[in-house]
């Protein structure tokens, strides 16, 4: 399988694991060992800059942390829209990556970032076996759906984006039987 490397993994109303229920998850990383990848559209109540304040002052510190899988959820990871990607710890695609651990701060020439708790993995053949199953719908990213306004609407924003049946499945209920 082709790697879905800087790729979205849209929720299919399908998948009911109450970890991934109407979710979009950003691949940073697949390969034959397996993928991992970042929720994004789970925010937490809690602020970057509160849990790291050598933050503070970065564009998006003061966004909320994200919950980004049931991963290491105690866990920070800090995906960044970079001036210069050959900065990034990883790249993932276009001009996002990790910003590295041992990096300062204020050395930082990037345009945004967003921190995350936790990640979302899958061991090798996991997720190729749950997209056999139809519980993920594949879709190109842009870098901004990783900074989305609203996190909140982007399952249904990236399915209008896809088109065609897909558009069918934006505006499902969150519970199907109480439609």
């Amino acid at each position: 399988m082709e790697s879905l490397q800087g790729r979205l993994l849209v929720s299919s109303p399908a998948l009911v694991d109450p970890n991934f229920r109407k979710t979009v998850v950003l691949i940073a990383h697949h390969d034959d060992d397996g993928a991992m990848g970042l929720v994004l559209s789970r925010p937490s109540a809690v602020r970057a800059a509160e849990a790291v304040p050598s933050l503070a002052g970065l564009p998006g510190a003061e966004d909320p942390i994200f919950v980004g899988g049931p991963v290491q959820p105690d866990a920070f990871m800090v995906l960044a829209d970079f001036d210069d990607v050959a900065d990034a710890a990883a790249p993932i695609f276009a001009s996002l990556g990790f910003i590295p651990a041992e990096a300062e701060p204020g050395d930082l020439s990037i345009r945004r970032l967003r921190m995350f708790a936790g990640y979302s993995g899958w061991a090798e053949g996991q997720l190729e076996d749950e997209l056999a199953e139809a519980s993920w719908i594949v879709v190109d990213a842009e870098a901004d759906d990783a900074f989305a306004d609203d996190p909140d609407e982007l399952w249904r924003t990236v399915l209008h984006r896809k088109g065609g049946p897909f558009e069918l499945m934006e505006n499902m209920p969150f519970d199907p039987g109480l439609n």
